[in-house]
């Protein structure tokens, strides 16, 4: 790995580490013991080597958030931006995700098990998750593909559903300006060994800009049987979203102007999306040294939407249907070395369609080179097979290491439904030299990678530890990349991409400060981007550097403040040109190289809390040229709960309290200029909970 560790990693953090080691020393209060499933069993957050963030139940509930994004702003590293409607883009220890394969590097899922198949994500696909009602959300930050996979290059996003007897027997309302209604129940029953939960959630806006809003619906079952070492859980998750979609607002500071930010550019954009989703985990210990698990499941997305965002706005259409299972073994080796290991297996069948029904407007090249009619219409089978180990070791009495290994093969099978080439669907050719897309013979394409990671833990004390470790995270080129080519393109040679990491950091409590600092410096290789001519090349470099501090503080016994601070370098490195410009060395477009977010609570008698939260995003420039930006913003939030009853817990929350005007999400587009998702006015919901 190339990566300049002792100036952007090494000397940074440990100018900061004096000040908490010689306060640890004095200090004794243990690290809270909360648990995660980042090594594929529940372990303590303490026990992880690298960044891990839980949201418990009793933050979301408080949030009461209708979008992931509010939940996940409290989690260093995470910058999602929030589109029109359940859209998003991710960002995790890097810059705004875009284009086709962006989704492919945060892997998103529920109990471990990836929302979309490797190959078939979707930039959107959290909108699927249950974090309506999710017991927590867990955030890896950083590559954990040798547990995880294709696509956990960045890190992984997990939503894990309430176990049965977690905040049983719910229902809970919200209300807000727009005709906005979120609900959720949940209900459980247990009988000896069995144990029985509905969970549902429901959400609708009709939208403060035009044409817009959305009505969503999800269903979760779940089944819990247990005998001595011996559990069998089952769970089947349904979903579904109906979506008028508000487009991009043109125009220089367009967002700024209050009456224009309630338009909708695109009136006729929509999305339709469904999904199904099942998994039963058998697990059994045999002994305290000895168990195992296997989890078969299944999956079905589909999916239809309006590209608004491209010239002659064609209609996708795309799906896939899944199944899979995931085995681990878990073996304690002595008193001082575990090992565990396992495989994982998937096959997946997806298609994608597009259709475009009406002229392109625009110049006369648009026009000549985007025709009406079928640009795409393809099958694709694929098929994974990953064998993967993780040892652990005790090397002393404060010091453990951990060493993780994963092979991964990925194969496709594209079979193209229509003509070769760059001709309309009749087989007839696009002016100026042909049609913008092109489709490829059908043909198979197969990647294969190993993943490896290497972590150590040093107890400094009872509850102040530091770790550090070397990860490589990778993921497959995506269906999509491979097989939706433009121009003069017949083939993607596409590589997979590679991330290389280095991080340290720092952990645990001193007296009221509870904290997080970590460190990392990445190197992402042959990153798959759309140059100038609009082709998928794979000879992308980018270097990412950056600090991250979670800390929480006691300041009395009724008053606490915590903090979310990021700062991240994130430069291309490679000598690509992009629309005839060097940019060797210029700052990553969508990456802000400061955001955060300060919160104060008070909390004067137990049945009352009071939240006031600043989010704060840092300037960024808006294309590769960095001839264009957005100059950032602070948005104010209040939230306040109330216990009326042991039963009943009353919401309020106050979003955008001073009613800024600012920007979700800017860009910069080759076609239309500076462009915008405008962030909603000053908005109070409120809300109940009853227990029954």
């Amino acid at each position: 790995m190339k990566l300049s560790v002792t100036r952007f990693v090494v000397k940074p953090l440990f100018s900061l580490l004096p000040t908490f080691v010689l306060a640890s020393v004095a200090q004794g209060q243990v690290i809270e013991h909360i648990k995660v499933t980042a090594n594929r069993i529940d372990t303590e957050v303490r026990q992880q080597v690298g960044s891990v963030a839980v949201l418990d139940k009793t933050y979301l509930q408080l949030t009461g958030a209708s979008h992931i994004q509010q939940a996940l702003s409290k989690v260093p590293g995470a910058n999602f931006a929030r589109g029109e409607g359940q859209e998003y883009l991710p960002a995790l220890r890097s810059p705004v995700l875009t284009g086709a394969g962006a989704c492919g590097s945060v892997l998103s899922a529920v109990d471990g098990i990836a929302l979309r198949a490797a190959g078939f994500c979707n930039i959107n696909e959290l909108f699927d998750s249950p974090f309506e009602v999710a017991e927590s959300i867990e955030v890896i930050r950083g590559p954990w593909s040798a547990l995880y996979g294709s696509n956990a290059m960045y890190g992984v996003v997990n939503v894990v559903s309430p176990k049965v007897d977690v905040f049983a027997d719910r229902l809970a309302v919200n209300v807000g300006p727009h005709g906005q209604l979120n609900g959720q129940v949940s209900a459980n029953y247990q009988q000896q060994q069995h144990g029985f939960r509905l969970d549902a959630a429901v959400g609708k806006d009709e939208g403060w800009r035009d044409d817009s809003g959305y009505a969503n619906q999800k269903l979760l079952a779940r089944h819990e049987y247990t005998h001595g070492g011996f559990s069998v859980t089952s769970q089947l998750t349904l979903s579904n979203l109906n979506q008028e979609t508000a487009g991009y607002l043109v125009g220089t500071d367009s967002y700024k102007n209050r009456k224009l930010a309630a338009t909708n550019p695109n009136p006729e954009a929509y999305r339709d999306a469904q999904s199904v989703r099942w998994y039963t985990r058998v697990e059994n210990t045999l002994n305290e040294g000895f168990s195992w698990q296997i989890t078969p499941y299944a999956r079905y997305t589909s999916m239809k939407f309006l590209q608004h965002f491209l010239p002659g706005t064609p209609l996708e259409k795309n799906g896939h249907a899944s199944i899979g299972v995931q085995s681990l073994i878990d073996m304690q080796l002595s008193s001082q070395a575990s090992l565990q290991f396992g495989l994982d297996s998937e096959y997946t069948q997806g298609f994608l369609q597009e259709f475009q029904a009406q002229p392109t407007q625009g110049s006369e090249f648009l026009q000549a080179t985007i025709p009406t009619g079928y640009h795409y219409d393809y099958d694709v089978s694929a098929t994974v097979v990953a064998p993967f180990m993780q040892y652990q070791r005790q090397l002393s009495e404060v010091l453990s290491m951990t060493a993780s290994l994963r092979f991964e093969h990925v194969s496709y099978d594209y079979q193209n439904n229509m003509l070769a080439g760059r001709t309309n669907d009749q087989g007839e050719a696009c002016g100026f030299g042909g049609c913008r897309f092109s489709r490829p013979e059908s043909r198979d394409d197969s990647f294969s990678h190993f993943s490896p990671k290497l972590g150590f833990i040093y107890q400094l004390n009872e509850s102040n530890q530091l770790f550090a470790n070397l990860a490589r995270g990778y993921r497959a080129p995506q269906a999509t990349e491979l097989y939706r080519l433009q121009r003069e393109q017949s083939v993607a040679d596409l590589d997979a991409e590679q991330l290389d990491s280095i991080e340290i950091g720092m952990r645990g409590e001193l007296g009221k400060l509870n904290y997080e600092l970590a460190a990392y410096d990445m190197q992402r290789d042959n990153i798959i981007i759309r140059d100038a001519n609009y082709f998928n090349v794979a000879d992308g470099k980018m270097t990412s550097r950056g600090l991250e501090l979670y800390a929480q503080y006691g300041l009395s016994d009724t008053w606490f403040v915590e903090l979310t601070a990021n700062y991240g370098e994130h430069e291309y490195g490679n000598a690509a040109t992009y629309r005839e410009i060097d940019i060797v060395g210029h700052q990553v477009d969508s990456a802000p190289k400061h955001f955060g977010r300060l919160a104060l609570t008070w909390q004067p008698v137990d049945e009352i809390s009071l939240v006031a939260e600043t989010l704060y995003q840092g300037r960024y420039y808006t294309d590769a040229e960095n001839q264009h930006g957005y100059p950032g913003h602070q948005v104010l939030n209040f939230r306040a709960k109330y216990q009326w009853s042991p039963e009943v817990d009353v919401y309020l929350r106050w979003l955008n309290v001073s009613n800024k005007a600012y920007a979700e999400r800017a860009d910069f587009s080759g076609f239309s200029g500076d462009r915008y998702f405008p962030g909603q006015a000053s908005a109070l919901y409120l809300g109940a909970a009853i227990s029954y």
